[in-house]
């Protein structure tokens, strides 16, 4: 915890002062006590001298001590949001995410999974969305604007693909979008940091449902772009090791009345996308079920786009305060003793 203005702590003092006060009235109440002649009276309204009638001078004094902290104007340390902060979206729109051993399919549990990040990511911070198979496509600039990001959501099942994946190509791809986020940013920050690097301003969020087939780069040298960039990947394996992919044997879709079905494995490829997640300073993640998805979804949204920053919490002492007021106050009400 830090303070803006850590004089003023000083103020602490006048706490042992009160108790240096608290105790000299003591002192002399007990002196004066002595001149009530009817001491049978005097003992009924006195009583034993248990603890609790300290109880609501300590809280008076926690109170006194909570205002002069709140005074100081404490901050704490934390991840707050940042204007200039951009999170891009990379999801695999290739063949494979038909399959269904993730329900209701791969890429419907993706496309909700993706709805929910929207929601939890703080509202000023831009989120791009690039779809991928044997080739990477912007579906979403950079953006504020949530509504823009969900229509092309709704719009992958029209990208989808069935030419392949390349996975290398889309990070790099990824990668030069954010480099060109950062470059464009010219608004104000309002949040004060320092970054020499694009780490404190990009992340990639990148799901993939299978192994590189397709693609210029291979996956760990679009993830060294990512390294060299100081972007850090986060990444999701969407999909079981024992998925089915059931097209028909003239082509991907319904066939026609002759047309024999053909069973194709489509495991994903956790290996490949730990490694990335790990050479960039991202986190890795497996999903084997819409739950999973959902959950590392939500996780992500709660923590992307945030910077180290501070929190002022004065605010948060001054209601503590005022409850051990209120607390002191009911107490010696209820405790005080009264003439018989």
């Amino acid at each position: 915890m830090s303070f803006n203005h850590p004089l003023l702590l000083l103020t602490l003092l006048v706490v042992p002062v009160a108790v240096g006060v608290y105790l000299l009235a003591e002192r002399r109440r007990m002196r004066y006590a002595v001149t009530y002649t009817n001491l049978d009276v005097l003992a009924s309204v006195v009583g034993e001298r248990s603890l609790r009638r300290y109880v609501p001078p300590a809280l008076f004094l926690l109170a006194l001590a909570a205002l002069c902290v709140a005074l100081a104007r404490p901050e704490r340390s934390t991840l707050v949001a940042s204007d200039r902060a951009t999170v891009i979206l990379v999801i695999d729109v290739s063949g494979s995410m038909h399959a269904r051993d993730v329900k209701p399919t791969r890429l419907g549990a993706a496309q909700a999974a993706v709805r929910t990040f929207l929601e939890r990511v703080p509202k000023r911070v831009r989120v791009a969305l690039i779809a991928f198979s044997s080739e990477p496509e912007v579906a979403a600039p950079p953006s504020t604007d949530r509504d823009v990001v969900r229509a092309s959501v709704d719009e992958l099942d029209f990208l989808q693909g069935y030419g392949g994946t390349a996975i290398g190509d889309a990070l790099a791809a990824a990668v030069q979008l954010g480099k060109q986020a950062v470059k464009n940013q010219t608004g104000p920050q309002t949040i004060a940091y320092t970054a020499t690097k694009p780490s404190s301003l990009v992340s990639i969020l990148f799901l993939s449902d299978g192994k590189q087939t397709r693609g210029e780069l291979q996956p760990l040298q679009g993830a060294q772009l990512a390294k060299a960039a100081g972007i850090p990947v986060y990444t999701v394996a969407l999909g079981t090791p024992n998925g089915i992919l059931y097209p028909f044997a003239g082509g991907f879709g319904g066939g026609g009345a002759g047309a024999v079905p053909r069973r194709i494995p489509v495991p994903p490829d956790p290996a490949t996308l730990s490694a990335i997640a790990k050479l960039t300073g991202g986190k890795f993640f497996t999903a084997r079920s819409a739950e999973a998805v959902q959950s590392a979804y939500k996780e992500l949204g709660s923590k992307l786009g945030r910077v180290p920053g501070h929190k002022e919490v004065t605010n948060e002492l001054l209601a503590l305060a005022a409850l051990f007021l209120l607390a002191a106050g009911v107490l010696s009400t209820r405790w005080a003793p009264r003439l018989p």
